[in-house]
């Protein structure tokens, strides 16, 4: 197994009596797209800043690294590259010059990547920040956070305000930054972008990670919808009582189920009735996202308020 980059233990963190995160497990390894899922108010954003030593948690352990943020300082943060969830910019410098000052803080690390990213993501970098767009002010988060090419990218929520165009061209990043050997944390509630980059996947409700698997498990976990046209009417009972079939429904005689696992026995007991058309189609993650957050009662976050 390779270096964990990003490891918490049990960690919890409280504002006053309320609990945004209620022992939060992880372990990212090196060179990996590791996706962190759920709606706003899950715990995501919390966790992002106990990483970056923006909150001290409450219980539990932090490492970036191999170290503690709070130990790490200005040598562990410059190994990282940042794109808050809110960017908070203002001020009548222009974007060229807000990248040019990170770049100074850095040691001059990135200045060479600034027009080349700019020109990629279409920013105008001679235009007053307090002018900008929420798309373009993300476009020169997006710049600053990836143009030193930092060994870890901690993302929250980055495509925000980003057109469907440039969201594609940030992923293609993401990849080129994974194939340069960085390791990419990447929190959203955008499930399909995450699905179509990630390696791993946590799911996190209320501030309890409730599932952490392989994209590749949690697409064969999420099923899929299969329709079934028959020539006669059939029986919804003698579906719904097969290994592997949930949510039956029947239509006059078309049947409509949930297929999760081999297709065996659904298509044997099909195969007792005069089958003239079928389909199977893949569900996306969001699917199953929403089929475990069912299964704990609601999308409604109960335990938690953090972000």
């Amino acid at each position: 197994m390779s270096q964990a980059i990003v490891r918490t233990e049990a960690l919890v963190k409280d504002y006053g009596k309320l609990r945004a995160l209620a022992g939060v497990d992880l372990s990212i390894e090196q060179g990996e797209v590791f996706g962190f899922l759920g709606p706003n108010g899950s715990g995501k954003s919390t966790t992002i800043r106990i990483l970056l030593d923006l909150l001290r948690p409450t219980e539990g352990r932090a490492e970036v690294f191999g170290v503690e943020p709070r130990a790490g300082g200005g040598a562990l943060r410059a190994r990282i590259g940042y794109l808050p969830g809110e960017l908070a910019m203002a001020g009548r410098r222009t974007a060229g010059d807000l990248l040019e000052y990170f770049a100074r803080l850095r040691g001059g690390a990135g200045r060479e990547r600034i027009s080349e990213l700019a020109e990629r993501f279409g920013l105008e970098l001679d235009r007053p920040i307090r002018g900008l767009s929420k798309g373009n002010k993300q476009k020169v988060g997006v710049v600053q956070a990836f143009m030193h090419a930092p060994e870890l990218l901690i993302l929250d929520e980055p495509t925000s305000g980003l057109d469907p165009l440039l969201q594609r061209e940030f992923l293609d990043l993401v990849v080129e930054a994974r194939d340069g050997g960085a390791t990419v944390f990447l929190s959203s509630h955008v499930l399909r972008e995450v699905e179509a980059v990630a390696d791993r996947v946590a799911i996190i409700r209320s501030g309890v990670v409730v599932d952490v698997d392989d994209i590749a498990v949690l697409r064969r976990n999420a099923g899929q919808t299969v329709v079934l046209h028959f020539e006669g009417p059939v029986s919804a009972e003698e579906f719904g009582a097969l290994p592997n079939v949930d949510e039956v429904k029947l239509e006059g005689s078309v049947l409509t189920c949930l297929l999760r696992g081999e297709p065996d026995a659904l298509l044997k007991a099909a195969a007792r009735h005069r089958v003239l058309r079928w389909s199977a189609e893949d569900r996306d993650i969001e699917a199953l996202f929403l089929d475990l957050y069912r299964e704990n009662g609601s999308l409604a976050s109960k335990g938690g308020s953090g972000s």
